[in-house]
């Protein structure tokens, strides 16, 4: 598990390797993750956007932006936390995903970044 605080927001990511499949004549690697977002500060904040940076050991590069997670647009209050779990697909059996969510406190009205720490994928039959 890796785990980052930004302003009072703690990011926890926890990955497992979900398996492989082929799909127009390619293997793919499947990842899931789960992540926990938890407020420690003293306002109350929501998560309005992401940004993902995922890349595989080919030296591809996806960047994926988009409303909320999961469809969602959490507000967390002071102490409290949401959890989400959700994947991406490799094209090799080892990767990395980095990030950041947009925000809003509620408080001063001021929109901030919250960094993802940057989280290893690697399935399993792989690792050294």
């Amino acid at each position: 598990m890796v785990q980052q605080v930004t302003q009072g927001i703690k990011i926890s990511v926890e990955t497992n390797f979900e398996g492989t499949f082929y799909k127009n004549y390619k293997v793919h690697f499947a990842f899931g993750y789960k992540v926990n977002i938890e407020n420690q500060s003293k306002d109350s904040v929501q998560l309005n956007s992401r940004h993902w940076k995922i890349l595989d050991a080919l030296n591809n590069i996806e960047i994926v932006d988009g409303e909320g997670v999961i469809g969602k647009k959490p507000v967390l209050k002071p102490g409290e936390s949401y959890t989400y779990t959700s994947g991406c697909l490799l094209s090799s059996p080892f990767g990395a995903m980095q990030g950041h969510y947009n925000m809003v406190n509620f408080t001063t009205t001021k929109k901030f970044k919250v960094s993802i720490p940057t989280f290893k994928l690697s399935a399993v039959f792989a690792m050294n």
